[in-house]
C-alpha cells in the first residue's frame, strides 16, 4: 500500500512537470464561416513590388530609349532627363509615346 501512494505521488509529479515544460500545442485554425450566404474572406497579404524593369543607367533622349514604357519610366524616376519637351508629362510623343 505504502508502494502504491508513493508510485502514485511520483506520477503526478512526472505528469505536472511534463505539462509545466511542454505547454499544449496552439489550437488549429479553423475557417470562419460568416452566417448568411456569403462567406467572408480574410484580408489578402500584400506581396512584395516587383524590381523595376529599368534603371536610371544615364540615358537622357528618346533616341536611346526603346519604349514608350521605358521612357515614361525614366521622366519619373531619373534625374535630368530630355524627353518631354512641351512638359505635358508624355515623353517621346514623335518616336514612343505619340
Amino acid at each position: 500500500m505504502k508502494s502504491l501512494v508513493v508510485l502514485l505521488i511520483l506520477g503526478l509529479a512526472a505528469w505536472g512537470a511534463y505539462r509545466q515544460f511542454n505547454p499544449p500545442a496552439p489550437p488549429a485554425a479553423t475557417p470562419v464561416v460568416a452566417s448568411g450566404t456569403a462567406a467572408r474572406q480574410a484580408p489578402a497579404r500584400a506581396l512584395p513590388a516587383p524590381a523595376p524593369a529599368y534603371t536610371c543607367d544615364g540615358r537622357r533622349h528618346c533616341s536611346q530609349m526603346r519604349s514608350c514604357a521605358e521612357a515614361t519610366y525614366f521622366i519619373q524616376h531619373c534625374p535630368n532627363t530630355e524627353m518631354d519637351g512641351d512638359g505635358d508629362g508624355v515623353p517621346c510623343e514623335r518616336q514612343w509615346c505619340g
